[in-house]
């Protein structure tokens, strides 16, 4: 009989994503013992190994491609380029084995112990855990941080090889001559890039009337061209209601706004959106809640119902990204550790890495008019942005949501090359409170896409000087 080996700890930490290791980090260097579960064999989560890290590889190297075929513009003519698929996905690779090294590293320098496997709740002061050296852990603390997954599509069940999530998608293993991208949210569109700028004949098909729901239609639209341009078909409205194998193809049926209600593609992609990681982790043994779609409900410390018990991250509902995890993680910790924390950020930026970039922080059009507030827009266009030209991206915009009357920034969203970077600006904009006459006063360096920033709160002040109105 397996000797029973059981571990206790000041803190477990279940689940070893960007936040559930940032909230062990944080811990061990406040000077808490840690130790962190996950049923990967490697920190990282998701992110690292199946999701954020891998896409954003793939996607500049579906940029370098789209460069080089934009270059024709400007009078520099390449040969077709050559792909190699082994060599593409060995670099891939190489990143996430790089960071999961320097992972490892940092968490054996705090002395954060890292176990493999499967944990669930045995009791308030318990997990027991399956697949791993260790069978049970005695805590004071618990942070459940275990993330989320993929939704299948309803009232489609079929098993086969030819039918990808986001995790099979980004293996690369063959790159097939049809693909069908389920859903035109930001996964479907990343990984739709991806495919197509390596030479797929990809499909978009989204359920509502535009790309990317729920963001400004004004920041959609050049992106939505460009994607028109790439893809071989982009069809809204349009639902999948059955697909099923034949011969060396998947049959898809469509109800909606698409011409041919029956298509063959080699291969599809569902990208439908991601539902929370809370099942099977031994809740009842517990008095945490779940909401109707199943997350962990948790306070502005990220505290449960159970006091000793936390959630961070995807699993705990709002947006599912990986910087809000991180410090969530790190609130968590600190919480746990005594000090005086809370998640109460203004303005939780949201990047689409597609091409051209859109980034969003603080208060939208969409969400102020949900809301019935009263606000004020002002946008840049970047034809009138002298970098933006020389970039050969004059298609991208610069907006910011003021309050009308205090001139307060609310809110900042743009569209074009690197936005997921100058949203930086807007992040701290709204978080520190600045208004138009702080952002318009600021000297920014020229020629430089941040200019726009400064020059979108001169347009809202009627100061403007490279656009005019009366």
């Amino acid at each position: 009989m397996t000797e029973r080996l059981i571990k206790e700890t000041d803190v477990v930490v279940i689940g070893a994503g960007p936040g559930g290791y940032a909230a062990a980090f944080r811990a061990a260097d406040l000077g808490l013992e840690v130790t962190m579960v996950d049923i990967r064999e490697h920190p990282g989560g998701v992110c690292l190994h199946s999701g954020c890290i891998p896409s954003k590889a793939l996607l500049f190297a579906a940029e370098v491609l789209g460069e080089a075929q934009r270059a024709k513009k400007f009078g520099i003519h390449f040969s077709n380029p050559r792909i190699d698929l082994e060599d593409l996905r060995k670099w891939k690779e190489s990143i996430i084995g790089n960071f999961t090294k320097g992972l490892r590293d940092l968490g054996d320098r705090r002395k954060v112990k890292f176990v493999s496997g499967r944990a669930s709740f045995e009791s308030l002061e318990s997990i027991l855990l399956k697949n791993s050296e260790i069978s049970q852990i005695k805590f004071k603390q618990a942070i459940i941080a275990t993330g989320s997954r993929p939704v299948s599509l309803p009232h489609v069940e079929i098993e086969s090889e030819r039918l990808m999530y986001s995790s099979e998608a980004l293996e690369i293993k063959e790159v097939p001559s049809s693909l069908l991208v389920v859903g035109g949210g930001y996964i479907g569109l990343e990984l739709g890039t991806v495919y197509a700028s390596l030479g797929s004949k990809v499909t978009v098909v989204e359920l509502t009337d535009q790309l990317l729901p729920g963001v400004d239609k004004d920041l959609v639209r050049p992106l939505e061209k460009k994607v028109r341009e790439l893809m071989a078909g982009v069809h809204l409205k349009t639902k999948v209601v059955g697909i099923k194998e034949v011969e060396e193809s998947l049959e898809v049926e469509f109800e909606g706004e698409i011409g041919e209600t029956r298509q063959n593609f080699d291969k599809v992609l569902v990208c439908v959106g991601r539902k929370p990681n809370s099942v099977d982790l031994g809740l009842e043994h517990t008095n945490i809640e779940l909401d109707e779609e199943g997350f962990v409900q948790a306070d502005s410390q990220c505290r449960t119902k159970d006091q000793n018990i936390f959630a961070i991250g995807d699993v705990a509902g709002g947006p599912m990204l990986a910087h809000k995890a991180t410090r969530e993680g790190k609130v968590a910790a600190e919480v746990i550790s005594g000090q005086l924390s809370s998640f109460n950020s203004l303005a939780v930026p949201a990047v689409v890495f597609t091409n051209p970039e859109i980034a969003w922080c603080g208060l939208t059009e969409v969400q102020a008019r949900s809301e019935e507030r009263k606000i004020k827009v002002s946008r840049f266009p970047w034809m009138a942005s002298s970098r933006a030209l020389t970039l050969g991206h004059p298609e991208g915009m610069t907006k910011i949501v003021f309050d009308p009357e205090n001139h307060r920034v609310l809110g900042i969203g743009i569209v074009g090359p690197h936005a997921g970077e100058l949203i930086a600006e807007g992040v701290l904009a709204v978080e520190m409170g600045a208004v138009a006459e702080d952002l318009a006063s600021i000297v920014h360096a020229h020629p430089t896409l941040a200019e726009t920033l400064g020059e979108t709160a001169e347009a809202f002040l009627g100061q403007a000087v490279h656009i005019y109105r009366k």
